[in-house]
């Protein structure tokens, strides 16, 4: 459509582009200024057409996963964008007026919906309207504290009601970073419980710098934090699975092809060696089909017994097949693509890996899952929009007369 078309002029943003080259100082800093203004111009533009689909949907919770899909978000941060949305268009319309005026980014924007978010519609409108002087020229965090001075100012019999609510949304998380690394959050956890672990650690950690000790205090941090986690120090060590996916010539240390650590991604192959070398390490044999390089067969001598087919499943998708979801496979539900009351059945050909989130997301009223017999897994939304996924090969897909090395 037009308008659309309209939002952004590709030959003026290339004559643009172009005169970057020739800019002074001075010149660079207000041609950023300016872009700046008119990416917040624009992303009031989404927010309102966010609002838009989720009134047409009623606010229905599969609104966020298809937001997700369009414009390649994560689940949490599609999420918030929604919900911004619909309060930026019904309780904040001065901070969306901001955001018209270039004042305002959307990053900002979505600091005011979240500090008002417990606030009814009057008291929420009352904020918007004490705000709208005081945010212009100033960056997220202040943005931030000023909506929250205000919200706790407009109510502020309902402090304490908040601070609950966000104690009862007590969470975690883990955020995988750059290769090989992650990181474990609790998130907005009782502050004094909160505290009061860090202190133990901290204190734990002080006390294992003896001499010889060659780790900096923030790994002794780390990693005396994890060991509590995991019941090492002075409790019964915890054993978890963790799939690594590595061919056997890396692990010989033959070659430096990358492996595969499921829900994080990949990893270096002296990082793998060394994980796999670590104690209670379990080797398993996994037949692979030469052309596609997917799991053909499991080999079933292992320490605990297997489930057969839920294992061989877990082991082919890795992760959720969502598009985008990275939960590790042995922590996700096995559903069939085609549901069982309508004709599905319970065979390595009809069943996928969907974390609890997505296999209720299956569920909802327009959407349709369908797996092909190559194993890819296409996945169309309520709009029509179809996105697939096809679980990684084990290794480069090979000829299948080429012979393996």
């Amino acid at each position: 459509m037009a308008l659309l078309e309209n939002l952004t002029n590709p030959e003026l943003l290339s004559a643009v582009n172009t005169a970057v080259d020739s800019l002074d100082d001075k010149d660079s800093v207000a041609l950023a200024q300016a872009a700046s203004a008119g990416i917040a111009r624009l992303e009031a533009v989404r927010f309102r057409a966010l609002a838009q689909l989720n009134r047409h949907r009623d606010g229905a919770r599969s609104v966020t996963q298809e937001v997700a899909f369009a414009l390649l978000l994560v689940d949490n941060h599609a999420g918030a964008m929604v919900a911004a949305a619909d309060a930026l268009t019904t309780r904040l319309p001065r901070t969306l007026n901001l955001m018209d005026e270039g004042k305002l980014s959307g990053f900002s924007a979505m600091k005011v919906a979240s500090a008002t978010v417990w606030l009814s519609d009057e008291d929420a409108r009352a904020v918007d309207a004490v705000l709208e002087d005081r945010l212009a020229d100033k960056n997220p965090d202040q943005v931030r504290k000023a909506a929250n001075h205000a919200a706790n100012t407009i109510d502020p019999e309902g402090a304490g009601k908040r601070a609950e609510q966000h104690r009862d949304g007590r969470r975690l998380t883990v955020r995988h970073g750059e290769t090989g690394v992650a990181s474990i959050e609790v998130e907005d956890g009782p502050v004094e419980k909160v505290t009061a672990a860090y202190q133990r650690i901290d204190r734990e950690a002080r006390a294992l710098r003896t001499g010889g000790e060659t780790r900096t205090l923030d790994q002794l941090r780390a990693d005396v934090a994890l060991d509590l986690l995991l019941g090492g120090r002075g409790g019964t060590s915890e054993r978890s699975e963790v799939f690594l996916y590595m061919d056997l010539f890396t692990y010989l240390g033959m070659n430096d092809a990358p492996a595969e650590l499921a829900g994080h991604g990949t990893i270096p192959a002296a990082l793998a060696r060394h994980i796999s070398a670590g104690e209670n390490t379990v080797l398993r044999r996994i037949i692979t089909d030469p052309p596609s390089g997917q799991v053909l067969d499991l080999g079933r001598d292992r320490y605990r017994p297997t489930a057969g087919l839920a294992e061989f499943v877990r082991v082919r998708d890795r992760e959720c097949r969502r598009p985008g979801c990275h939960r590790p496979a042995q922590t996700c539900d096995l559903d069939h693509s085609l549901p069982w009351q309508h004709g599905g059945h319970t065979a390595d050909t009809e069943l996928i890996d969907l974390c609890r989130r997505d296999h209720r997301l299956k569920d909802e009223p327009g959407w349709n899952y369908r797996l092909s017999s190559d194993g890819t897994l296409t996945i169309t939304t309520p709009t029509g929009q179809q996105h697939t996924s096809t679980p990684p090969p084990l290794h480069e897909p090979r000829p299948a007369d080429e012979p393996p090395f």
